[in-house]
């Protein structure tokens, strides 16, 4: 077993989706957790401690965008590195998540090559703020 890269919490209410990104990160060697939605994650990242969130946009009870706007503004999950996983690719989307302040965004459809790399570049930077 390699040196394990980080801890991530996938974030997602399609369970086949939420699958597939903790599938292919624990492949590559992360730790990972999963939530099924941002209500989840809230409750969760403390415990969890993660050092990269994966976060769905379009999720009942507390969608990507609210959910990343709390863990911003929470001085104790501010550092926690966030990307956003969405099929919402209008430019107008990109820039609402970078003005939040996450950190990467990557749109659905998605290549797991791709996933995988965000994360292992996530994971390895200082943390933010």
């Amino acid at each position: 077993m390699g040196e394990l890269l980080g801890r991530v919490l996938v974030v997602d209410d399609d369970e086949v989706i939420r699958q597939l990104i903790a599938v292919n990160l624990t492949l590559e060697g992360f730790e990972v957790e999963t939530a099924y939605d941002g209500q989840d994650c809230l409750d969760r990242v403390h415990d969890v401690d993660p050092d990269v969130i994966t976060l769905d946009v379009m999720m009942p009870r507390l969608d990507g965008w609210e959910t990343a706007t709390r863990l911003r503004e929470d001085p104790s999950t501010r550092h926690i590195k966030v990307m956003l996983i969405t099929a919402r690719a209008q430019e107008d989307d990109r820039r609402r998540g970078y003005d939040i302040g996450v950190d990467a965004y990557l749109t659905k459809p998605f290549d797991p090559a791709e996933l995988i790399q965000i994360v292992r570049d996530l994971a390895k930077s200082p943390g933010a703020l």
